[in-house]
């Protein structure tokens, strides 16, 4: 960008002011467009829009990417955060449902216990008081535990938790006093309707062995809370499946251009001149290894942005467009394989005259064929007068597929900023060869020859295409982490209904087998009530995960589809992971001698 040059933008421009503490935003904003008319006053050909200043926070720029974050600095997504909260509060919840079910399940255990203190004058209140207070001594020996192993955690997912964040108990007071916030709330929710069950059973029935369990409703209120599990463990299912789902295609999706086998880096911007740049390019050339070499700006897809509005004049009226630019020479279309539709590619006398579009482009300017598009005189076109469209190329991503695909034009540039960026597609490697190695080290060497004082880095093409979707690849980690967390937990409780349901049928087992059930008939009984369960949380689950992956999939202007399959994955996998787990409480007590729960008959 030039003083002069008021007419594009890039991210790789960032201003920074620090304002006093009595300044007031409105009035900066007021005095920076009063600079932006005073140096690039209205013109005619400008009629019908408008530009102008504003003022973003520091505070926003690690959220907001509708600003860029100097080309490749890592924007955080608020909707991720918030989602990754969400988890786990699910897991959280299911953990408490799981603690409900496993203390009620096996309840009767300390029957007798509660009986001995209850007529030796024990409250019910003094009852729920003790069956809390273990509650909260188990919840908090887990925390304390937890937070141990929280700096453990951390380092196992490093790779995409920003630097800096740590654990510090001793400096974050706030931390602690959520910890503590948490330890009571998690033992309220998880240990009160265990601790009225439990004090609520009358001594007399107890000490003779009638105890009988929940009644009706409280049988009712337990099986809800597995189907909630279910319902959570299934939606992390569909969820983790959808999200790789999106992955597997963006990453594999035919984006418009070549990506594989390209390495691209930029000469220092301070050292930087188009003699260096040129003596740079003719040795990189010369390279063995080295399939073609390309000198302009950004790749077809990358994280920065560089835009201009243009003019076009088609006779009856005037059309003003926002248009994404790329800068390459000759060799650029040709090394990244972008596909022409029609006219030509550049040629090394267009630095000044011809320019690229893509069909988006040839489109809003209202031409019915690329062809048709050939010849046609773009104006202002960032700084340049006018520029005559010699090709139209095919659509690409020049983003990820978050954002749809807008029109842009590609053209030589004329500065040093626009023709910076080295793109060299090397030669396919040799079986057990290390020709790629051999290149990247004859690079560095000959870049030490030309910038002895600067630092060479440099990107695989494919490897930058693949930062696009870290979100994504993070979330499906993390997903996958809760999805078999969820499904551990949902089965231990689907565990503790087995127990408690095998309890309540102890007798009616018995009497069946005495009268010539068999085990396969006695473990189909007892595992036909779960799988109703799963069925039924299956049924209540699909529609609220097809509504909340569906408004998760709108973030991509380029997206695969929900199948029908993820669904019917989900529900299978949870039955048979149910089935497994149950299994084994349920064919315990078929193959139980029937002798040994009659005998009290």
């Amino acid at each position: 960008m030039t003083p002069t040059d008021w007419g594009g933008t890039t991210s790789a421009s960032q201003l920074f002011i620090k304002l006093s503490p009595t300044a007031k935003v409105a009035g900066i904003e007021k005095q920076l467009n009063a600079i932006l008319k005073k140096n690039n006053p209205p013109k005619p050909e400008n009629r019908g829009s408008s530009s102008g200043f504003g003022l973003q926070p520091l505070s926003d720029l690690h959220f907001n990417s509708n600003y860029g974050n100097f080309d490749t600095g890592h924007i955080a997504n608020k909707n991720t955060l918030n989602g990754l909260l969400i988890i786990a509060g699910f897991l959280l919840l299911l953990g408490c449902i799981n603690f409900i079910n496993l203390t009620t399940a096996q309840a009767n255990q300390r029957a007798k216990e509660i009986g001995i203190r209850k007529t030796m004058g024990s409250s019910r209140a003094q009852l729920v008081f003790q069956f809390l207070s273990e509650t909260f001594i188990v919840t908090l020996v887990a925390v304390v535990l937890s937070a141990a192993l929280a700096p453990v955690v951390l380092k196992i997912f490093s790779d995409f938790i920003t630097t800096g964040i740590k654990v510090d108990y001793l400096h974050q007071p706030d931390l602690v006093v959520f910890l503590l916030v948490l330890v009571l709330a998690v033992s309220l929710l998880s240990g009160f309707y265990p601790a009225m069950v439990l004090s609520g059973y009358k001594p007399v029935s107890v000490l003779k062995n009638q105890v009988t369990g929940s009644k009706s409703r409280k049988v009712w209120l337990r099986k809800s809370l597995s189907v909630a599990q279910f319902v959570i463990a299934q939606f992390f299912i569909m969820a983790t499946v959808l999200v790789s789902k999106q992955i597997h295609y963006a990453l594999h999706k035919d984006l418009g251009f070549k990506k594989d086998a390209i390495i691209t880096f930029s000469s220092p911007y301070k050292n930087r001149t188009d003699a260096r740049n040129r003596v740079f390019f003719n040795k990189l050339s010369a390279m063995p290894q080295v399939e073609m070499v390309s000198l302009g700006g950004a790749p077809p897809s990358s994280g920065s942005t560089h835009s201009t509005e243009v003019t076009y004049q088609d006779g009856k009226k005037e059309i003003k467009t926002d248009v994404q630019l790329k800068f390459g020479d000759a060799n650029y279309m040709k090394l990244y394989k972008l596909r022409m539709l029609a006219g030509r590619t550049l040629l090394t006398t267009d630095s000044s005259t011809g320019v690229v579009i893509n069909e988006k482009y040839s489109q809003i300017l209202g031409f019915k064929t690329p062809a048709a598009a050939l010849g046609a005189t773009l104006n202002h076109f960032n700084g340049v007068k006018t520029l005559q469209v010699v090709g139209v190329v095919a659509d690409f991503h020049e983003k990820s597929l978050h954002e749809a695909i807008k029109p842009l034009a590609i053209y030589k540039g004329n500065n040093s900023f626009m023709r910076g960026t080295f793109h060299i597609a090397l030669k396919p490697e040799t079986a057990g060869g290390g020709e790629w190695k051999t290149a990247i080290a004859g690079i560095q060497k000959t870049w030490k020859e030309i910038y002895p004082d600067d630092d060479f880095e440099y990107h695989f093409f494919d490897e930058t295409i693949a930062k696009f979707y870290e979100s994504e690849q993070h979330i499906s980690t993390l997903l996958t982490w809760a999805t078999g967390l969820s499904i551990f937990i949902s089965c231990l409780g689907l565990l503790g209904l087995a127990i408690y349901t095998t309890n309540q049928r102890t007798k009616e087992i018995g009497v069946r087998k005495v009268l010539g059930a068999s085990v396969a008939q006695v473990v189909r009984l007892l595992s036909s009530e779960l799988i109703m369960l799963i069925l039924l949380a299956f049924i209540i689950v699909t529609p609220i995960a097809w509504y909340a992956l569906n408004q998760w999939m709108q973030g991509f202007a380029d997206r695969t589809t929900i199948s029908w399959w993820i669904f019917a994955l989900s529900g299978t996998g949870m039955l048979l992971a149910a089935i497994f787990t149950s299994s084994f409480q349920t064919i315990k007590a078929a193959i139980a001698n029937p002798v040994k729960s009659l005998r009290s008959e």
